[in-house]
């Protein structure tokens, strides 16, 4: 089975991006979605936080539920801080992970071209300690942020500098304001329902897969990613070759 892992990483240098990008009429990351069967689907959300992060992915999981077509739900984590996937949910973690430039990362497997098949959620403390970034807003945007990006939504706009569009999807340099963007908004919700509303002839929400598609992790640097394929502003592509046909893509946003 050949796989591939992507991720998205929100960064915590939070200068403005050297190019402007209004909010898109479609924010589907590349087509990326769970395979299923039927909808409403339930997606398990591993919690592998501490005890300060734990409200934080509730009201996230809460707000993403009020889609149409899926529903999320809490349960006990079956990762570690370093953030290994299990397949068939997504894990959501907490460590220090360094001076490396985000606040986090949220990865995904992928297989068939396009079915998602396990997500991971990394978030920062090195950053989220610091007095800026340790507020309720900061931590609740970027949660919502990072486990939206596991469904196969892209953000709606990455320019620091515009008004916020009431979305956790929307890169912000202050996302106390009006409107704040600590919630998903209708535009996030009306995707979902988008990416969701063919079916799939089988599923691969919590489902066991192969030894090989389960336990990848996407490190904390460049130096771990592979080999750089494409470059643009604000953003790279990265390969790793993981042998028996298995690659890891890494999609990093960067601010500037």
């Amino acid at each position: 089975m050949r796989i591939k892992l992507l991720a998205a990483a929100t960064a915590a240098v939070l200068a403005p991006l050297a190019f402007s990008s209004p909010a898109a009429a479609s924010h589907s990351w590349g087509g990326y979605h769970w395979a299923r069967t039927s909808n409403p689907f339930t997606l398990k959300l591993g919690d592998n936080l501490s005890s300060n992060w734990k409200s934080y992915l509730a009201t996230a999981s809460s707000d993403w539920s009020k889609s149409s077509v899926m529903d999320t739900t809490v349960v006990a984590g079956q990762s570690n801080k370093r953030c290994a996937a299990t397949t068939g949910r997504v894990e959501v973690c907490n460590s220090t992970y360094g001076n490396n430039g985000w606040l986090g990362i949220a990865s995904i497997s992928v297989t068939g071209g396009t079915h998602i098949t396990q997500g991971t959620v990394k978030l920062n403390d090195t950053y989220f300690n610091t007095a800026k970034y340790n507020t309720p807003s900061w931590r609740l945007m970027v949660t919502c942020q990072e486990v939206g990006h596991t469904f196969g939504l892209d953000h709606q706009d990455e320019n620091f500098d515009n008004p916020n569009l009431g979305t956790c999807m929307d890169y912000t340099s202050n996302p106390d304001s009006t409107p704040n963007n600590l919630h998903p908004n209708q535009h996030d919700y009306d995707e979902l329902a988008t990416i969701y509303a063919h079916l799939d002839s089988t599923t691969t929400v919590g489902l066991a897969a192969p030894q090989t598609a389960s336990g990848f992790e996407v490190d904390d640097s460049p130096a771990s990613w592979g080999r750089g394929v494409s470059h643009s502003k604000g953003a790279d592509t990265y390969v790793r070759d993981l042998g028996h046909g298995d690659k890891m893509i890494t999609f990093v946003v960067w601010a500037r």
